[in-house]
């Protein structure tokens, strides 16, 4: 059986296509050397455990897509789950980040996605509010998410290194990257600042296709 590796997905724009909001050298260092270690480190984990136990056929592994294996984490063999669970999460959190993101984004979302957001927060203005401040309260690195329950419920909730909501049995509708190495360059310290001028670049449309999907 072939092994299906997994592969780092292109930017869908330039390193520079963000700013003045995230600047180009974050990106670039963000996607080429962040993201790609995921990827390698979670085709390692894998590749190790496949020549480690060739007679037991593990090639199923490879078979899984890293969604798959984010949510069925029990299933992955004790030897290798907490590198799938931190690599498969840092590959699959950051393939979702890009597609969310665009240059020059609307400043709020529209239709059934705006109808949600506030049915469930209010308002828009007290979802950014609570989005901001679950990202401020998350002690050292991690993401906030605005994710859908089985139910098709919106809430916002916070993970810790990339842990992603799939394995809680969450569908994530939308995260922001509270790693440093996503905006220390720019902001330094100040997450706050970051958080605020995020919402500038924010996919509305990408986000309310993820709202649509069935969990």
């Amino acid at each position: 059986m072939e092994k299906k590796l997994h592969t780092l997905p292109p930017l869908p724009y330039a390193y520079d296509a963000l700013e003045p909001y995230i600047d180009a050298e974050t990106m670039k260092i963000h996607h080429d050397k962040h993201h790609a270690a995921y990827v390698n480190n979670l085709n390692a984990a894998l590749e190790s455990f496949a020549s480690a136990q060739d007679k037991k056929n593990p090639t199923s592994l490879f078979e899984k897509s890293a969604e798959d294996l984010i949510r069925n984490l029990n299933d992955v063999p004790e030897e290798i789950r907490t590198m799938v669970r931190n690599n498969a999460g840092g590959h699959v959190n950051h393939s979702m980040f890009w597609e969310i993101m665009v240059p020059q984004g609307d400043k709020q979302p529209k239709g059934k996605l705006l109808e949600e957001i506030q049915k469930s927060f209010g308002s828009f203005e007290e979802f950014q509010n609570k989005f901001n401040d679950v990202a401020l309260k998350r002690f050292g690195s991690g993401w906030v998410w605005l994710v859908k329950d089985k139910e098709g419920r919106l809430d916002i909730i916070s993970t810790q290194n990339q842990d992603n909501p799939m394995a809680e049995g969450y569908l994530p509708i939308m995260g922001n990257d509270v790693w440093e190495h996503a905006y220390y360059l720019k902001y330094k310290n100040m997450r706050a600042d970051y958080l605020k001028n995020w919402w500038n670049v924010v996919n509305w449309q990408e986000v309310n296709r993820r709202l649509n999907i069935k969990n």
